[in-house]
């Protein structure tokens, strides 16, 4: 790829011992960050949490499933709500972005007492057809005709989008899709009860994004501010170094734009924030 033409103009070429200089004032907002985060996890694990009553049930290989069932015999479950409809023909592109990042984690979660699941509203075939196409080992399962999906505000009916905003991320907003992308966080108890005690959305997932970790480190990095929307750039990791963002009837645009000019509703991170 080319160099921008003022990448290099930007910055000041200096010695060895003034960019240290330089480093270490930066190293001081770094630290101030690191803190300010521990601060928000250890808020975030002191929120109340709800008793979850519902019984909800999925589809998943071998059978029908409970969210009881989904902790896999471990007391903490981490769900992804995936974009996946139930007439789509592929997953969310920038669901799968995020999804190439999990099966990496999945023992080390298991180790700290944490299964993860992921959750769409698509018909398991499809589910298991994508699934082994994109190569992926993470347990994944289907809300196909449950409330799951829609008690979590990551689905919307065509008569919420109709009125013009759906609940998302904790307000009313337009959303350009039927399905949205979001994590929510269970715990079961001795008892067998389970609880919801967090649920984020937007750019709440990033921390799940470890190639933007890697990005936010380079000289561009992530370099999405000429671009249509933050996420135009990401491909299914198959298809790099072609055109094609998703499948051809493109469910994740709004009906009135155009693939140039559309917002995919899993990448507009920024505007849903």
């Amino acid at each position: 790829m080319s160099e921008p033409q003022n990448l290099k103009q930007e910055h000041n070429i200096v010695s060895q011992e003034e960019w240290i200089a330089a480093r270490k004032e930066l190293l001081k907002k770094e630290k101030e960050s690191t803190r300010l985060r521990d601060q928000l996890s250890a808020e975030r694990r002191k929120l109340p949490w709800v008793k979850v009553n519902k019984n909800y049930v999925f589809d998943a290989p071998g059978g029908k499933v409970t969210l009881a069932d989904l902790f896999a015999g471990r007391n903490q479950l981490v769900i992804y709500h995936f974009m996946f409809g139930p007439d789509w023909h592929e997953g969310c592109p920038s669901c799968s972005f995020l999804s190439d990042h999990i099966d990496g984690a999945l023992p080390h979660l298991a180790a700290r007492d944490v299964t993860m699941v992921t959750v769409s509203r698509a018909p398991l075939a499809k589910i298991e057809a994508f699934q082994k196409r994109m190569g992926w080992r993470f347990k994944w399962v289907s809300s196909y005709g449950g409330d799951f999906n829609a008690d979590f505000h990551v689905s919307f009916t065509k008569e919420e989008i109709a009125e013009g905003k759906v609940n998302y991320n904790y307000t009313m907003q337009e959303f350009p899709s039927a399905e949205a992308p979001g994590l929510s966080v269970f715990y079961k108890d001795a008892a067998g009860g389970v609880f919801h005690t967090y649920s984020t959305y937007g750019r709440g997932l990033e921390a799940l994004v470890g190639t933007y970790g890697h990005l936010d480190l380079a000289p561009k990095g992530r370099d999405e501010n000429h671009l249509g929307f933050p996420m135009e750039w990401v491909r299914y990791h198959d298809r790099y170094g072609t055109n094609e963002f998703a499948d051809a009837d493109k469910p994740y645009w709004p009906e009135t734009a155009s693939p140039s000019s559309a917002t995919c509703g899993c990448g507009s991170v920024e505007a849903h924030a």
